[in-house]
């Protein structure tokens, strides 16, 4: 099976709408969400919505810090994520509201594990960085892949079964084979705010059948995306930093 994964939206619907055409374009066969669907940008309901309507037709998502924060108060965060979060709670609908409060943390599908940041404490929100962060999270799970985000930099490591670790950047395009004699965490870059210098947004493909990932960028409306949260009265910085992609 051919599965689109996609992590940290960000309310990002130009971006969005571009990697789900992408990926239909490149023959996905089932949907997998990271998380983070909401914070940052300018269109959270048509997000949530599309987000809900691929769950309804069998798609797989967990729940991100910035959709946890839409119901827990308490989520400390930057003054702009903030912000943005104040403001993408009123805009939210109660029934969409729910939805994102009621997604789990982590989900497990064959040998694939599912999960927003990390998996040996999902709900600290801890950032995969280095060797160290992946180790953590691969010891901590049966999964011979975890799949997470949060960090909006892709990056791919692995553990041998003499527990050495090794790192790499993906490059776009180019299919990395997950072999079976390691175990793997594949880190998402962001559809809706790219950290990494490259302001295309990004998602994976991944070959169930040939283990194969590969890393996909694509180009989307920019100036749409920070029109949207210039005239949302969004900080305009959310905006700027869409056009360098940090």
């Amino acid at each position: 099976m051919l599965l689109a994964v996609f992590a940290d939206i960000h309310a990002n619907r130009q971006a969005f709408g571009a990697c789900l055409d992408a990926a239909r374009a490149r023959g996905a066969e089932r949907i997998i969400c990271l998380g983070d669907y909401v914070g940052y940008g300018g269109d959270p309901e048509w997000t949530v919505e599309a987000v809900m309507g691929l769950v309804d037709r069998g798609a797989v998502a967990v729940r991100g810090n910035h959709d946890n924060a839409v119901a827990t108060t308490t989520d400390s965060m930057n003054v702009e994520a903030q912000i943005a979060i104040e403001w993408t709670r009123d805009r939210l609908s109660a029934t969409q509201r729910r939805f994102l409060a009621e997604l789990p943390l982590t989900l497990q599908e064959d040998d694939r594990l599912y999960v927003h940041s990390e998996a040996s404490q999902p709900a600290r929100w801890r950032y995969v960085q280095d060797t160290s962060d992946a180790a953590r999270s691969i010891v901590a799970t049966p999964a011979h892949i975890t799949f997470c985000g949060h960090i909006h930099r892709p990056a791919l490591y692995s553990m041998s079964s003499a527990a050495k670790m090794t790192s790499l950047v993906p490059t776009s395009g180019v299919p990395v084979k997950l072999l079976r004699d390691r175990r793997w965490v594949a880190v998402l870059g962001s559809v809706g705010q790219p950290r990494d210098g490259d302001p295309a947004a990004s998602f994976a493909m991944f070959d169930t059948r040939s283990r194969e990932i590969s890393y996909c960028r694509v180009p989307y409306d920019v100036e749409a995306a920070a029109k949207r949260i210039r005239e949302n009265g969004l900080p305009l910085w959310l905006a700027d930093r869409l056009r360098t992609g940090r």
